[in-house]
């Protein structure tokens, strides 16, 4: 293992560029409930079920309850290890982008600021009639809240059966075509398209290294595959 590591510390040393890629994985090892696990289950919903824009048409005060009672638990979790690593590393290039498939906002707490949301952010509220979007980190949160112009706010995240935003997508394989390296860290590697953005990475170039403690459909394709705790190892490759 360490042989492994010490390989890939080599390679961040002479790297011009570096993407990092996370996922639940690292949210998870603060304490926040993974989203498809048995530990994200809310009154016995099943959240792949809530988190769509047919049921928050047909029931948003419902949906709104949900996502309250998961901002009151994010909002009492701090970042741990890898989060600050991740922050640390960002200093350290002048080419660095974090694209996160997380929603909890805990990169931002830990200093990140060249942070590609993937799938939005729990602390953002968009309004369904004029589009317009705004932080708010109101816990607990007025349920049903409106906009200004009157109309429902929904949290500004991406729901099953909802496109990416275009723009952050774009820049997201952007930076994964020019990576000199990229660290996938604890992501599962089923989520399309963000799985795909390690492939592009390989595909142009870059040395692609796995940090995850389980095997995922990535780990075959990667440069190095190292089965650790993200909050373990990243604090090492400083």
């Amino acid at each position: 293992m360490q042989t492994e590591i010490e390989k890939l510390k080599n390679r961040l040393r002479s790297a011009r560029s570096l993407v990092i890629l996370t996922g639940a994985g690292v949210s998870a090892e603060s304490g926040v409930p993974t989203f498809r696990g048995a530990d994200g289950l809310w009154r016995s919903h099943n959240p792949q079920e809530l988190a769509t824009p047919g049921a928050f048409e047909a029931d948003p005060f419902l949906v709104w309850e949900w996502y309250d009672w998961r901002r009151s638990i994010i909002s009492k979790i701090q970042p741990n290890p890898a989060h600050y690593a991740i922050a640390e590393l960002e200093k350290r290039y002048l080419e660095f982008t974090l694209i996160t498939q997380n929603v909890d906002g805990l990169h931002a707490v830990a200093g990140s600021k060249k942070v590609i949301e993937l799938h939005g952010s729990i602390w953002t509220v968009r309004c369904v009639e004029c589009g317009n979007s705004s932080e708010n980190r109101d816990v607990p949160i007025k349920i049903l809240p409106r906009c200004p112009c009157g109309g429902l706010l929904r949290p500004a995240v991406v729901w099953f059966g909802e496109p990416l935003p275009e723009e952050a997508l774009f820049r997201a394989f952007e930076a994964s075509s020019n990576a000199a390296v990229m660290l996938v860290v604890g992501t599962s590697g089923v989520v399309q398209p963000a799985a795909s953005l390690a492939l592009r990475a390989r595909d142009a170039g870059a040395f692609v290294a796995e940090i995850n403690p389980e095997a995922t459909p990535l780990s075959s394709i990667v440069d190095l595959r190292l089965p650790c705790k993200a909050g373990e190892l990243m604090p090492t490759l400083l």
